[in-house]
C-alpha cells in the first residue's frame, strides 16, 4: 500500500477486554478516515480473522496483532505485536498460557470487591461485560461498578478499588519480556513497547527495559498514543531515536466514553521517525 494517510495499530474489542465487536471497532475507525488497522486484544488472537474480514469490508489495510502482557522490574508492561502469524503454535500456546492465568487473579479481585462494597456475585458480575470469559480484566469489574451505581465511572472505579495500589488491585507475574518478544518475532511480527509513559519507570528502570528489548528482538514503540500527552510523545518520540527504534501510533481505543482518545483520532508521528509500517509492507493485508 502507499504511505497510509491515518494508521491506528492499537486497539480492543469484546474479546478482550473492549466494550464493542471487532465490526464495531471497524466501522467507528473507516468513519473516522483510518486507512490501516490493527485490532490488538489483549492475550489473545481470537477477534483476528473478524477484524481482517470487517476491515476488507470498510476498505481498511490490517495488520493483525495483539497486546501481550508481561512482567517486567515488578510492573506490569504491555508489549504489543503486529503482522505476525496469528496461528503460528508457539504465539497461541504462549498466549494461551498468560490468559490462563487471569481468572485467579478475577476471582481474587471478585472477592476484595465482595468484602469492600458488600456487593455478592461480583464475579459473575463481571463476566456479563467479558465477551470472552479468559480475558476478564479490571475493566470489566469497573463497568459492574458503574452498573452497580458504586462508582461514576470507570475512571472513578481505576481510582477507588482497581488502580494499581488500590485496596482491589492484585498483582500479577505475566509472562517474560523474552518470552513475548520471541513469541512476535518467531510468528514472523514485529514487537513494540506499548504507551511506555504509563510505566512510571525511573530512568534507570527505562533505560534497563528499552536495552533488554532491544537485546531480545524488539524493534519498536509507541510515540503517539491515546495513553501519552502531547508533552510525552515528544520524549518517546526522542526514545525513538536514542535506540533506533520504529516508531507506532495507536489509541488504545476501548469504547466510546471509556477511552482518552477516540479511533483514528491521533495526530501523525514525527516527520523524521520510521514508521512501524514501513517494516511490515509484506505483511499488510
Amino acid at each position: 500500500m502507499t504511505t497510509p494517510a491515518n494508521a491506528d495499530l492499537h486497539c480492543h474489542s469484546i474479546f478482550s477486554d473492549g466494550t464493542l465487536t471487532p465490526e464495531d471497532v471497524a466501522a467507528r475507525a473507516s468513519g473516522h478516515g483510518v486507512d490501516l488497522w490493527a485490532l490488538t486484544d489483549h492475550d489473545g488472537v481470537g477477534g483476528q480473522q473478524r477484524a481482517l474480514q470487517a476491515a476488507r469490508e470498510h476498505g481498511m489495510h490490517y495488520l493483525t496483532g495483539v497486546e501481550v502482557s508481561i512482567t517486567y522490574a515488578d510492573t506490569t508492561v504491555h508489549i504489543v505485536g503486529l503482522g505476525f502469524d496469528p496461528a503460528n503454535p508457539d504465539l497461541v500456546a504462549g498466549l494461551d498460557a498468560t490468559r490462563g492465568g487471569r481468572d485467579g487473579r478475577a476471582r481474587e479481585v471478585a472477592n476484595r470487591l465482595e468484602r469492600l462494597t458488600g456487593i455478592t456475585g461480583v464475579y459473575a458480575g463481571a463476566l456479563r461485560y467479558a465477551g470472552n470469559k479468559e480475558a476478564i480484566a479490571r475493566p470489566h469489574f469497573a463497568r459492574f461498578l458503574v452498573d452497580q451505581g458504586v462508582c461514576k465511572s470507570t475512571q472513578d472505579a481505576f481510582i477507588k478499588y482497581l488502580g494499581d495500589g488500590q485496596p482491589a488491585f492484585v498483582p500479577h507475574r505475566w509472562a517474560r519480556l523474552s518470552d513475548a518478544v520471541t513469541w512476535i518475532t518467531a510468528a514472523g511480527g514485529i514487537a513494540i513497547v506499548a504507551h511506555p509513559a504509563r510505566y512510571r519507570f525511573n530512568a534507570t528502570q527505562e533505560a534497563a527495559l528499552f536495552t533488554d528489548f532491544k537485546d531480545c528482538g524488539g524493534q519498536g514503540v509507541e510515540v503517539v498514543t491515546g495513553s501519552h500527552t502531547a508533552a510525552e510523545a515528544v520524549r518517546y518520540a526522542a526514545t525513538a531515536r536514542r535506540y533506533g527504534l520504529l516508531a507506532s501510533r495507536g489509541s488504545d481505543f476501548h469504547g466510546p466514553g471509556e477511552s482518552r482518545t477516540d479511533v483514528g483520532t491521533l495526530p501523525p508521528l514525527p516527520a523524521d521517525l520510521r514508521p512501524v509500517w514501513t517494516a511490515l509492507a509484506e505483511r499488510i493485508q
